[in-house]
């Protein structure tokens, strides 16, 4: 009675676009290829600073970082003493927060130290690519405007101090902090050098007054302030500075690696890219791990040494590294049953290899992850209790915190689950922006803040995401679309092939061909028709090489990736073609 409005809403069949990833997901919840990571975990709101302060407190006497090579040794206690020194030292000669400092070197102690000390500082550290030759390092440092740079004098084959003569002649008639460069008036190096502060001026700068101002700075630091600028690899044009912030990484961090206190990280894989900055610094910063830096410069025999010395639980690497690795010669007189787990990544990941990673150096709980220094970095990852075909044939599940998803990259509609498409990902983990360019930054984050990570995956239930290679690698053969990754993983399970990247060229009839470029395992000897007959009846058959060249090695960034292999090989079938030769070893 009384008149009362009784509303009545009719169900729906319930369906679901989260998945719980505390731990692997169980239940194939979802119904397309849309995935939102959902977890008990909240997101963590504190500064890099504020989480290295809490692990010393934490952990004062426990080792934080060990320079093998360099025989530097940190406790917590010491490391924070120290950053807190350099920080307030760089204060003291004039830097100011929002500043940007470029760190240019190997894998050293001061880098590690000058991380933290400019995150403390409100500084925002420019990572600049230590293979950067002089014109590369002058377009970085104008680009974002680098008010100080530091830098060791020199490593191997590369002239530091001498390149920034070059840039700033003035430099060696100057006094140290007064260079008149259009866009840096400050120069550290690790040795003594005329016009440049050595790096002991910095540690020895602050006075009383500096420290107080340091910590009344960290008052007005907040947590999605940028602290990190990453050079893109400009494989798209020239290099965008994609610009991070505290939350983007401590986040991922928190999120991403499951490790314990009692981690020890073998760390091979160089600080200037995202997969060692934040996957050693900000580790150690956040879970209280010790990271063990083999070398200055990769070499695959120390990190093995350093794995069994410093009895590492935990190895990082890139494929190819990891090739180099179990192809050590003299492996197995290393002990290396210290090890509980690793993380392959930075490029695609042959299945065989991980395998052979697990079978060969006994690295059970490898895991694979998947990320772009856009997003911070990481965005899938395997469990380690994952078995073998997730760990070899996938990138794992979506993260904690984030929204994935795969669409039509034209009409950017999401697809059915296990369809091929471009992925998307949406989330604390998505870029401040690539500096000062707009444009740029529009085309790959979306108004709705979802960034186009030009990647061509599928998806499953468990969100479970397979990648097929990049948008811009494509391959289109006579109307076909072909990724060159899958081929690769393929060409991978062949006895004798050690590496192989497959790359297209072109052709008059087709568009493009199939050219797989095959470095052979050591001692072995094939042929093209051996190749080709592997394929055949295991691959589609418009995905078979048109070409095979055998090399001996390829052409690598520092990070280890093969980079502009396909320029080399499209100029070698031009030479090849206007001179009506067939090429040598192909078909």
């Amino acid at each position: 009675g009384g008149g009362g409005l009784c509303l009545t809403f009719a169900t729906t069949p319930s369906f679901s676009s989260f998945i719980h990833v505390d731990g692997p997901p169980v239940v194939p919840t979802l119904t397309t290829s849309y995935a939102h990571g959902t977890s008990s975990t909240p997101l963590l709101h504190d500064t890099v600073g504020g989480m290295l302060q809490k692990s010393t407190e934490r952990h004062p006497d426990k080792e934080a970082v060990v320079f093998v090579q360099d025989g530097v040794r940190k406790t917590f206690a010491q490391f924070q003493q120290e950053v807190d020194q350099a920080a307030a030292g760089l204060l003291a000669l004039g830097l100011k927060k929002g500043d940007r400092l470029g760190m240019w070197g190997p894998n050293i102690y001061e880098w590690i130290l000058f991380q933290f000390a400019t995150a403390k500082a409100g500084i925002i550290m420019v990572s600049v690519n230590p293979a950067y030759q002089l014109q590369e390092v002058e377009f970085a440092l104008r680009k974002v405007g680098c008010k100080a740079v530091v830098c060791p004098t020199q490593f191997k084959t590369q002239q530091y101090c001498d390149m920034l003569r070059k840039i700033c002649p003035e430099i060696d008639s100057s006094i140290p902090g007064d260079i008149q460069m259009l866009f840096c008036s400050l120069c550290i190096t690790i040795s003594l050098k005329p016009g440049m502060f050595h790096f002991d001026d910095v540690m020895q700068a602050a006075g009383s007054q500096h420290m107080q101002q340091l910590q009344d700075l960290q008052k007005k630091i907040v947590f999605d302030d940028p602290i990190n600028i990453q050079f893109t690899s400009g494989t798209t044009g020239v290099p965008k500075g994609a610009t991070l912030s505290h939350h983007n990484i401590v986040n991922n961090i928190s999120s991403d690696f499951i490790l314990q206190p009692h981690t020890r990280v073998c760390v091979p894989v160089p600080l200037y890219h995202c997969f060692g900055s934040v996957g050693a610094g900000i580790v150690m910063a956040v879970h209280g791990t010790t990271i063990v830096f083999p070398s200055a410069g990769y070499d695959g025999k120390a990190n093995i040494a350093a794995v069994e010395s410093e009895r590492c639980t935990f190895i990082y690497g890139t494929p190819t590294m990891y090739v180099d690795m179990v192809n050590q010669p003299d492996l197995k007189k290393y002990d290396l049953s210290s090890l509980e787990g690793g993380i392959m990544a930075g490029s695609p990941c042959p299945p065989e290899l991980v395998r052979k990673v697990v079978s060969v150096m006994g690295v059970k709980g490898i895991t694979i992850a998947y990320g772009t220094t856009e997003n911070s970095p990481v965005t899938f990852m395997c469990s380690p209790l994952d078995n073998m075909e997730r760990k070899s044939e996938t990138i794992g599940y979506v993260s904690d915190h984030l929204e994935a998803k795969i669409v039509d990259p034209t009409t950017e509609q999401v697809l059915p689950l296990g369809m091929s498409g471009e992925i998307m990902i949406r989330g604390y983990c998505v870029m401040l922006e690539y500096w000062n360019e707009k444009e740029k930054t529009d085309e790959c984050i979306t108004k709705a803040r979802w960034y186009k990570t030009g990647d061509i995956g599928s998806m499953d239930g468990y969100s479970y995401c397979k990648v097929n290679g990049r948008s811009k690698d494509m391959i289109i053969r006579g109307g076909e679309n072909i990724y060159p990754a899958e081929i690769e993983q393929f060409l991978h399970t062949h006895p004798k092939v050690k590496e192989a990247q497959v790359v297209g060229v072109k052709d008059a009839r087709m568009g493009e061909e199939v050219c797989a470029c095959i470095k052979l395992v050591e001692g072995q000897e094939c042929t093209t028709e051996e190749i080709r007959d592997f394929c055949k009846g295991q691959v589609a058959h418009f995905k078979i090489p048109r070409y095979v060249l055998f090399v001996d090695s390829f052409p690598l960034t520092i990070t280890g990736k093969v980079t502009f292999f396909w320029l080399l090989i499209n100029l070698l079938f031009f030479v090849l073609v206007i001179s009506c030769k067939p090429p040598l070893g192909c078909i």
